[in-house]
């Protein structure tokens, strides 16, 4: 099959499927006109190859592993496969924690800008000092009640 018709059979672009060639991940014959010709295994090799990026598999470790998958998520017990997804799983568990990190850093971050906003609109709403605040208006109904005499 042509590269066109693997990747509608797959859902991998072209392009990604050239990259898994040059990577080593699938093979093409080519025809005597320079097509790439794959074969039919091609498709399952493919879905492997997507199973496993998805777990967060480099392609690196994918050339390694799947020559011992046996569908699209299981794998016999190769050499020196365990050791690499043991590997990075440790690298993928420093990921996760690198990210819980920042994102601690950053709430605390936008908890403290968010206090020093709030303190920053308080002194801005607040009267300056030395003066006076307006005191409610009253009305007077009697000359009694004004506490301002006439002179």
């Amino acid at each position: 099959m042509l590269i066109g018709e693997l990747s509608r059979r797959t859902g991998v672009s072209e392009r990604l499927l050239r990259y898994y060639e040059r990577t080593e991940l699938i093979h093409a014959e080519r025809r005597a006109n320079g097509y790439r010709e794959y074969d039919e295994q091609a498709v399952e090799t493919v879905r492997r190859v997507r199973a496993l990026l998805a777990v967060g598999l480099p392609t690196r470790i994918i050339r390694q592993v799947l020559p011992c998958t046996h569908d699209t998520a299981t794998l016999r017990p190769c050499p020196g496969v365990l050791t690499s997804l043991r590997d990075q799983l440790d690298i993928l568990d420093q990921r996760a924690a690198d990210l819980e990190t920042a994102r601690r850093l950053l709430r605390q971050t936008i908890a403290v800008t968010e206090n020093a906003e709030n303190i920053e609109k308080a002194a801005d709403q607040a009267p300056a000092p030395g003066t006076r605040t307006p005191s409610p208006r009253r009305t007077l109904n009697s000359p009694a009640e004004d506490p301002v005499t006439p002179v």
